[in-house]
């Protein structure tokens, strides 16, 4: 088995969910007392929210480099960013380590093309659904890409940041997630990515119109992958 370098801590909430599908799969796989070969490195989310907020991604993309440099170090074979708007600077930290890093956009693009998505509605920070950074390897994958208007822009920014990753799970937030999915479904969505990993937190397959995509389970399972 090898050994995973899980990047966490943005939020811590998300990351819990990283290391019990991780855990919970290899045990499935391998069965008896088998869990996951991890090491974690966990940020501080305040020093990477507030890069996101002034737009010093320079500035993240180094914190992030150290993390995944002393992971590389403790002998990872391999990197997984538990966050999809990190993955902005994916690029920059792979230039920093000879360990492969797994780009979540690609695992879920994989899965998509797997069930025959070719036109997905994506919510995430508004970074994730206005920044080409993520579309953009959708697209790559042959994947048309749908995002909210303006103002549910916002209210889908602001859930993740000052509910989800404070713990906060809100049925009236629910509602107006569902509201926002099945605006995008009228507009021609087959399914719907949970880009950033607090989503699933609140959103389920048993609440949304469209099928889910929740890009934290997508991802760990892609890292349990490689590893075994």
């Amino acid at each position: 088995m090898k050994t995973i370098g899980l990047i966490g801590g943005m939020s811590w909430e998300s990351t819990v969910t990283y290391y019990k599908i991780i855990n919970e799969t290899v045990k499935e796989r391998l069965g008896g007392f088998h869990s996951g070969k991890i090491l974690l490195y966990s940020v501080d989310f305040a020093e990477i929210e507030e890069c996101q907020a002034k737009g010093e991604w320079e500035k993240s993309a180094e914190i992030l480099s150290e993390a995944a440099e002393n992971l590389e170090k403790a002998g990872a074979d391999f990197i997984v960013i538990c966050t999809n708007t990190m993955h902005k600077v994916a690029g920059k930290i792979q230039e920093n380590i000879k360990i492969p890093v797994i780009h979540i956009a690609d695992a879920t693009a994989h899965k998509l093309k797997q069930d025959g998505i070719l036109k997905t509605a994506l919510l995430g920070t508004k970074y994730t659904m206005t920044q080409d950074f993520y579309k953009e390897k959708l697209r790559e994958n042959g994947i048309e890409v749908l995002i909210p208007e303006e103002k549910d822009i916002e209210i889908v920014n602001h859930v993740i940041y000052e509910e989800l990753c404070l713990g906060k799970i809100l049925d009236s937030s629910r509602k107006e997630y569902i509201r926002i999915i099945d605006g995008l479904k009228e507009k021609g969505a087959q399914g719907v990515i949970l880009g950033c990993t607090e989503i699933g937190l609140l959103i389920s397959q048993k609440d949304s119109p469209l099928p889910v995509y929740d890009t934290t389970e997508i991802h760990a399972l892609s890292a349990c992958e490689k590893a075994l």
